[in-house]
């Protein structure tokens, strides 16, 4: 059990228990481990994190190449500069793997935000931009590319039912004369 205070409330005595509950707490609640003249002010949590987590089933990782890269984040349709933290990404539920739907959700500090400085959003990848000029040409607009919309299987090609021998040839197979 983790004692938060709570139990003071509405009394006189003082909160000797000390201590803080993380579980359950809205993206929102947290901000940078970063010295502040003054707290940040709390974003809408739709600005903070426009999507839901599509799963309780998820991964979280670094992208190693663009942690020490700038960020640029879109939040209520302004650019702001970013540092990256780390990628969550979802999977094992209807919307996490549907190819169309997927979404990853991409931890940040906001930098130089004004009155949002200091606020940890996680943003989905059409929301963000890596920037670094030795790796990468920064342009205007969106990225001209269209994300897969399908999802990839080993048997669907029709090749696979037609040419048997091929599709499970392995190690120990012999080939012919044929084949040769």
């Amino acid at each position: 059990m983790i004692f938060t205070g709570a139990e003071t409330y509405d009394t006189d005595e003082p909160n000797v228990h000390g201590g803080a509950m993380w579980a359950r707490m809205p993206i929102t609640a947290l901000v940078g481990d970063t010295p502040f003249d003054e707290w940040p002010v709390p974003m809408a949590t739709h600005d903070a994190q426009p999507w839901d987590c599509s799963s309780r089933t998820h991964s979280v990782y670094v992208l190693d190449r663009c942690t020490p890269c700038p960020w640029i984040a879109k939040i209520d349709g302004e650019l702001y500069p970013a540092k990256y933290y780390f990628t969550v990404d979802y999977t094992d539920s209807e919307i996490g793997d549907d190819p169309a739907q997927h979404k990853q959700s991409h931890v940040l500090e906001l930098l130089d935000a004004g009155k949002w400085t200091g606020n940890i959003v996680a943003l989905p990848n059409n929301r963000v931009r890596v920037t670094h000029p030795a790796w990468f040409e920064l342009g205007e607009g969106a990225p001209e590319f269209r994300p897969s919309q399908h999802i990839h299987y080993s048997k669907s090609d029709l090749d696979y039912t037609l040419d048997v021998n091929r599709v499970f040839d392995n190690l120990y197979t012999e080939k012919n004369d044929d084949e040769k």
